[in-house]
């Protein structure tokens, strides 16, 4: 490790004991060697020890930075895993993390313009909108057309300390790699890297808004999803002008419910709005934490989610999605039979893997799922099973995935904190088999001959030439293979020959040899060795001489 990433990772050490998150470990499960190196770093105390643990959890990923933050993020959608105290705390770190000075917020948003504020906006507010790990949200008005709109900015120097941790990461993922050896299912190095692909794809704001307009075009006829428009000409790397719009907070229960939401149905979208990203669209949000997702004010009945932030979006490959797709309902099928073969057709497990064995191991986590709503499923106890299983059948980490079951947990965190009656299974089903008719129907053959005709259209003219020079060439090959085998076959007949002539020689000096042995008539001997030394001659010259063919 560099001498860089050796600071970083005392600095995290450090900072993690300041705030005593090694005392919120209980002792019991807490391995000995971890209590030899606490007491190896005994000048390094808990400074917060008036703080509950929440608090204390959140503050140290607030100076951590960045990455840390992140995963309070996600970690706060996770009720069913968190006491509501702890959530609570944690949900902080979705837009309400310290803001930088306006100062410096003014200063980088007119060096991305090349020119004053007062230029392009008016009523610029230096007090910020929201503040989250990687940028803080100003609002203005447009002085062009007097829209509403908020100015998203990064904070200073958050480049330098995501890479910082990032190569902390990544070394430590190589180390654990070295440690593993070839038995290495979870492949850490792979993860981290996937990982910095993606993070490094939400410092670039410029990027963020080309994917917030292709998002936008996906759900323009959507009474769904709404994405905010972005004023393409003010997107800058560090800095991205989109329209304002208002909505309510999705964590914020008790105001969706005095407006009359019908959080069943806006509870369904969300499973809906999911599955259509990944398997319609191949394109989903992939940072779907309640600081970025609003629920309209208009038509409450009706609601439709507002997302924002789409610095971090997924997409698979068309084989990852149908295995996806098969997996999916299969599971909802209850056939695991199925799961466990397609699990093998992948590759995610080993084709010596034994099926029945999988299969009921895959039953015996997923079967107690069923007809239960969201309130009566634990799915910390379900990834913990998870885990154990493919631990057991050395089930191979998939990092394209990662995204996606990220995705899928604060899906899930949203759902249970909307509506916990939710039937997850009866309403992600029915999309499924729809997109797999799609997909492997009459309809999909048509439309994929119907995508292909331009094609086709175009190398039309070229067919009957093309088909002459094939069938030419089918020709010539057809008299090569002629002219090969005759050759085959007449080196074959010469070896026959020359086999014979040698087995003969040697039997006939071998006669030879018992008769002159046996005191016999030495001229019936001489002969037996005559003939056979002449006959192991022509033999070796009627040898096949073998060519290249």
């Amino acid at each position: 490790m560099t001498i860089k990433s050796i600071r970083r990772a005392y600095q995290v050490i450090r900072i993690s004991l300041h705030y005593g998150l090694d005392d919120l470990i209980p002792s019991k499960v807490t391995p000995w060697y971890f209590k030899l190196l606490r007491g190896c770093l005994f000048w390094l105390r808990n400074q917060h020890k008036d703080k509950v643990g929440g608090e204390r959890l959140k503050l140290a990923m607030q100076e951590l930075g960045p990455v840390y933050i992140k995963f309070g993020q996600m970690l706060s959608t996770r009720r069913d895993l968190l006491s509501d105290e702890w959530a609570e705390e944690l949900a902080m770190l979705q837009d309400r993390v310290p803001p930088f000075d306006s100062a410096i917020a003014r200063a980088s948003i007119e060096s991305e313009l090349q020119a004053p504020i007062e230029d392009y906006f008016d009523d610029f507010e230096d007090i910020p909108l929201a503040s989250a790990s990687i940028s803080q949200v100003h609002t203005a008005t447009l002085k062009s057309n007097g829209a509403p709109v908020v100015l998203k900015v990064l904070r200073p120097d958050v480049e330098a300390k995501v890479h910082a941790d990032i190569q902390l990461m990544s070394q430590t993922a190589n180390l654990f790699e070295w440690v593993l050896g070839a038995n290495n299912r979870l492949r850490p190095a792979e993860v981290v890297e996937d990982y910095r692909t993606t993070i490094e794809g939400e410092l670039n704001l410029k990027l963020e808004a080309l994917n917030a307009i292709k998002l936008r075009n996906n759900f323009l006829d959507s009474n769904a999803l709404y994405i905010p428009f972005m004023y393409e000409e003010l997107c800058f790397t560090r800095l991205i002008v989109m329209e304002r719009v208002d909505g309510v907070p999705v964590s914020d229960k008790a105001a969706l419910e005095a407006q009359g939401t019908n959080l069943k149905l806006l509870a369904e979208r969300g499973v809906e709005l999911f599955f259509t990203q990944v398997f319609r669209d191949n394109f989903f949000h992939a940072d779907m934490h309640p600081g970025n997702i609003f629920v309209s004010r208009e038509h409450p009945n009706d609601p439709f989610y507002i997302g924002l932030d789409c610095g971090i979006m997924g997409t698979l490959t068309d084989e990852d999605k149908r295995y996806l797709a098969e997996n999916f309902l299969a599971f909802f099928n209850r056939d695991y039979r199925r799961i466990a073969t397609l699990y093998i057709e992948s590759g995610w497990v080993s084709a010596d893997t034994d099926v029945s064995a999988f299969e009921q191991a895959v039953k015996v986590v997923c079967e107690p799922m069923f007809n239960k709503p969201l309130n009566e499923i634990s799915f910390g106890h379900v990834l913990l099973e998870l885990f154990r299983t493919a631990r057991r059948f050395d089930m191979v980490v998939q990092p394209q995935l990662v995204l996606l079951e990220k995705t899928l947990l604060y899906i899930e965190g949203l759902g249970r904190q909307l509506y916990p009656q939710l039937d997850l299974w009866q309403t992600a089903k029915p999309f499924l088999e729809s997109w797999m008719a799609e997909q492997v129907g009459p309809k999909a053959i048509a439309g994929k001959i119907k995508q292909q005709l331009p094609y086709w259209a175009e190398q039309l003219p070229e067919l009957p030439e093309l088909v002459y020079d094939n069938l030419k060439m089918g020709r010539d090959l057809a008299k090569n293979n002629n002219k090969l085998l005759d050759r085959y076959l007449k080196q074959q007949q010469k070896a026959h020959k020359s086999n014979y002539l040698l087995i003969t020689s040697a039997i006939l000096v071998i006669c030879g040899t018992i008769l002159f042995s046996q005191d016999a008539t030495l001229w019936a001997s001489y002969g037996c060795v005559a003939v056979g030394t002449i006959l192991w001659i022509l033999g070796w010259r009627s040898r096949p001489k073998f060519r290249k063919f």
